[in-house]
């Protein structure tokens, strides 16, 4: 018996794929959908093959096409029966210095985190309200809590924006519906496999994973994970002066 569904965007690589994998094992069922179909039949087939009976229905969707984000939210809701809760978590993560000659880039990252979450939320919440329940999840970062520099510039001020937009959602006390918002550290995935692999605190995708899905299953309103160190460093970011924080990250 199903424990419920899922939506989960970006879902064929890293954090998304690892999610997936991590709710099936709880007993949802899933709807997952990203650019890329061809990588997500495998994560299906493995699926599959480790939990028989939970059901994974796979779509196409680049969310920075709105009107696909609407249909196939809506296609989810129609072929699943029901959407309990949604994770927002296709992103971007490309970007260069401000002034640089690299608007394309960052304005591609701006479409993507920040435009297409809000498309995303938008459509959940359009069932969401129509079933009278469910459970938004928003992926933002613990770069969102304050401004970063360089090639972080962007995608920092994008996931402080979805950041504010699931608070104001929250802040509606919509009946039946939740909201929690995820700030990941450090978590080895496709996004930052460039990154050196001796980046302080970075942990791999599993570990890091099991806390994102802890936190989600408790419903958690924020949750900055894996807690260790990130709950102290969370702390520390908020209230140390700007010039610290530049030699921090």
């Amino acid at each position: 018996m199903s424990k419920g569904t899922v939506v989960i965007t970006g879902a064929s690589a890293g954090l998304g794929a690892e999610m997936a994998r991590r709710f099936a094992a709880l007993g949802y069922d899933l709807g997952l959908c990203a650019r890329r179909t061809d990588r997500m039949e495998g994560l299906r087939a493995e699926i599959a093959a480790a939990h028989p009976g939970r059901r994974v229905v796979l779509k196409a969707l680049d969310v920075t096409d709105d009107d696909a984000v609407f249909r196939v939210f809506g296609e989810f809701a129609g072929e699943l029966g029901t959407v309990d809760r949604v994770v927002v978590n296709a992103g971007l993560g490309k970007g260069a210095a401000l002034g640089t000659g690299r608007f394309d880039a960052n304005r591609q990252t701006a479409m993507t985190n920040f435009v297409g979450a809000l498309a995303q939320v938008e459509a959940a919440l359009e069932i969401f309200r129509e079933q009278g329940r469910g459970h938004l999840v928003v992926i933002s970062s613990m770069s969102a809590l304050r401004g970063m520099r360089r090639s972080m510039t962007v995608y920092a001020a994008t996931k402080a924006g979805v950041s504010a937009l699931a608070e104001g959602v929250r802040a509606e006390n919509i009946p039946g519906v939740d909201v929690s918002v995820v700030h990941p550290g450090y978590i080895r995935s496709e996004m930052n496999e460039k990154v050196e692999q001796r980046t302080r605190f970075m942990v791999d995708t599993e570990t890091g994973v099991r806390a994102m899905v802890a936190a989600i299953e408790k419903r958690r309103v924020k949750a900055y994970v894996p807690a260790w160190p990130w709950v102290p460093i969370g702390f520390l970011l908020k209230r140390l002066p700007l010039s610290v924080v530049r030699r921090m990250t």
